[in-house]
Formats: structure tokens, C-alpha cells, sequence
């Protein structure tokens, strides 16, 4: 059997070999695209304060780095409690403020139910404690997938300044599953930079 597949292999061209393999990337371009474009398009908005960034994140090459009120919260239930994994996903339930913008109001190790307009934002515990690490912490420092923006050349130290001012803030899209991306940069409350559907 191995012999048949390998004479068969064998007799496909291997311009056409070639042809699949870009056909094939192509095509996981295209996913991730489209991935992302229904993320920003059906996903709900939510606002998120930024806070300062040690000077040695500041600027890497053309992103800037970013970091939220949420990407550090107290564990709540989950502390003390073993994760199944390393570095596992958790589920932050948000909720606008008087001032409209979306803070933490408990974290869960799996998805739950939350009703308009609190919303539900998955994330992954970067670090944890214990001898096998994968215990939850008194406090848990979670990444969204929205700690990085790109910004055109020689833009950056505006953003960073306002970042460490706390006059930039972040415009996210949320799916009910939980995913987020960046859709738009605000500055002192107006638009700076919109993430386009592609």
C-alpha cells in the first residue's frame, strides 16, 4: 500500500505540487482575514482604559505596546484553584461604568452567561503559581490578544505619551464567544486610528 501511494506521489508533476502548496497558503490567508473582518463586523464594542507601559516595552519597531485595567485583576473564585493547563484561557466578564468605559467585574475559568451590555472577553493567564504552575494566583495577569497596535512609521512616541498619560484609550470588538480584537485608538476620546474590515 505504502508503495502505491509513493509511485503515485511520484507521478504528479511537481509544478503541480507546487501550485497546491501556494494554493493552500493562499487560501489560510484568506481565513485569517476573514477571521478577523468578522470580529471587528459582528463582534460588540467595548471601550478600555490603557495604563502606562514600563519604559522598556515602549515601542517595538511599528507597534505599540499596550497594556488595559483588566490585564491584571484579582482571581476571585479561581484563586488557589488548579487550572487544567498551563497558561489557561479564562473568561472576564465586563461592564460599562458612569463613564462608559468597560471594566472587570469577575473572571471565570469557563464561559457564562452575562446579559446587554456586560460582555464576556476570553483571555489567557500568562503567569501562575505553584510548584506545577498551573495554580491561579491571588492576582492574575491575562493577555486578550489586544496588548499590540500598529502604527505608522514615526507615529509611535505621540501614542506612547498619551498611554502613559492615560488619554489613550482602546476600542475593541468582542464576539459572544469571547474573542477581541482592536478596532480603533482613541485619543482624548476621538478617533486616531480605525482598524479597516479589509
Amino acid at each position: 500500500m505504502i508503495e502505491s501511494i509513493t509511485k503515485f506521489w511520484q507521478r504528479i508533476p511537481k509544478a503541480v505540487l507546487f501550485g497546491v502548496a501556494i494554493l493552500l497558503q493562499c487560501v489560510l490567508l484568506v481565513l485569517m482575514v476573514a477571521d478577523r473582518v468578522q470580529i471587528l463586523r459582528e463582534g460588540r464594542e467595548v471601550t478600555l482604559q490603557t495604563q502606562p507601559v514600563d519604559p522598556r516595552d515602549l515601542l517595538r519597531g511599528d507597534y505599540v505596546v499596550l497594556r488595559y485595567d483588566i490585564s491584571q485583576l484579582p482571581a476571585g473564585a479561581l484563586s488557589g484553584k488548579t487550572a487544567e493547563t498551563r497558561n489557561p484561557i479564562v473568561f472576564v466578564k465586563l461592564a460599562p461604568n458612569a463613564n462608559g468605559l468597560y471594566e472587570a467585574v469577575s473572571v471565570h475559568a469557563e464561559p457564562v452567561t452575562v446579559t446587554a451590555p456586560e460582555v464576556l472577553i476570553r483571555g489567557r493567564v500568562t503567569y501562575s503559581c505553584g510548584a506545577t504552575s498551573r495554580t491561579f494566583c491571588d492576582k492574575l495577569t491575562i493577555k486578550y490578544g489586544l496588548e499590540s497596535y500598529f502604527v505608522p512609521e514615526g507615529e509611535g512616541k505621540k501614542l506612547e505619551q498619551a498611554r502613559n498619560q492615560q488619554k489613550l484609550r482602546v476600542v475593541a470588538a468582542v464576539l459572544p464567544s469571547g474573542r477581541a480584537a482592536i478596532k480603533r485608538l482613541l485619543l482624548d476620546g476621538e478617533p486616531v486610528y480605525e482598524e479597516p474590515l479589509y
